[in-house]
């Protein structure tokens, strides 16, 4: 790379102020998630009524329950939320030149971010909060959680775009693998899914201990969200499989700024294996399941970055990679 083209690179990276704030941006709206799981844990959904996005009709609570409490901050800690992507869209649009990566996702961020308030507000004025055993509480839990994970997935590749050196702009990168990196982030799709499922139904239908737990997952007369829950660890244990060959073909990469987020992803899947065991023999107490989603969340957005790191790469990487290959068959 010549040297007027190292000096054009460097006039259009983005600030280090906004870079760190689109890392606060997506840990702010983890610790938004992680709120809302607490929610969903402790059937706090009702705690404002069918009013939204009023709290019980008014905006000031007086003498308010705890199930109102975990709601109303829900909400106003998820409006916070919205002027926060929006915050990110306007700055990196100012701070980034045109054609950078950053831009699109910031874009989508705010897109995924309006989605989740129309589902949110559907999800009260449905009545499909607290105890509700609804037919459709389930199916619309799903796509809540895959808006969810699709939103966190738009903050990650902004955060990520804005901190890279190279191959930030749309000419720049070639895609490598695209099936592969697709395959992996839809099978954590499905065990996210798959999770919240059975989350659901250890807050609907708890277990008073671990034998009658299991003895409820295999009966007849339990409702399908119980016998639904051994789909969970069946799957998550399948994707973990999957998912650490995947990335241990990337530790095997030539390039050595993966091996270390690899080795974050491993320790995070694995992470995510012993917390799932102790969700099923401690009988999900809700600090666990926060604790569970944590390292979903974490877990997503590592895998996230890993994913673009070796599926989107620099035009510069990919003819340096390909010279090895041809070098280490020559020899």
């Amino acid at each position: 790379m010549t040297t007027t083209a190292v000096s054009v690179h460097r006039e259009s990276q983005p600030s280090a102020e906004l870079r760190r704030f689109a890392w606060a941006v997506l840990a702010y709206f983890i610790a938004v998630i992680l709120w809302g799981g607490l929610v969903r844990a402790t059937g706090s959904g009702a705690g404002c009524g069918d009013h939204w996005p009023l709290c019980n009709g008014t905006v000031m609570q007086h003498s308010p329950r705890v199930d109102t409490i975990i709601e109303f901050t829900h909400r106003v800690t998820s409006g916070i939320s919205f002027f926060s992507a929006v915050g990110l869209l306007v700055w990196t649009w100012m701070g980034t030149v045109r054609g950078h990566l950053a831009r699109a996702a910031a874009a989508a961020a705010v897109a995924f971010t309006l989605v989740e308030a129309i589902l949110g507000a559907l999800l009260v004025k449905l009545g499909l909060t607290a105890q509700s055993t609804s037919p459709l509480r389930a199916p619309y839990l799903a796509l809540h959680l895959t808006n969810t994970l699709l939103l966190l997935a738009a903050l990650t590749l902004a955060a990520h775009f804005l901190s890279r050196r190279s191959g930030y702009l749309r000419h720049e990168i070639r895609v490598v693998a695209p099936l592969a990196a697709i395959a992996g982030l839809a099978l954590l799709l499905i065990v996210g899914v798959t999770g919240s499922l059975a989350a659901l139904g250890d807050t609907l239908f708890p277990a008073v201990s671990l034998r009658s737990a299991l003895t409820q997952d295999f009966s007849s007369t339990s409702a399908w969200l119980v016998r639904w829950r051994w789909t969970h660890p069946t799957v998550a244990v399948l994707a973990s499989v999957f998912l650490a060959w995947m990335v241990l073909r990337a530790f095997r990469s030539q390039h050595q700024n993966h091996r270390r987020l690899v080795g974050l992803v491993i320790a995070l899947i694995a992470a995510q294996c012993v917390l799932g065991a102790l969700d099923v023999v401690l009988l999900a107490p809700v600090w666990l399941q926060i604790v569970h989603l944590l390292g979903a969340d974490l877990l997503w957005a590592a895998l996230v970055v890993l994913t673009a790191r070796i599926a989107l790469r620099p035009f510069q990487q990919v003819s340096e990679t390909a010279s090895q290959r041809v070098s280490k068959s020559a020899s």
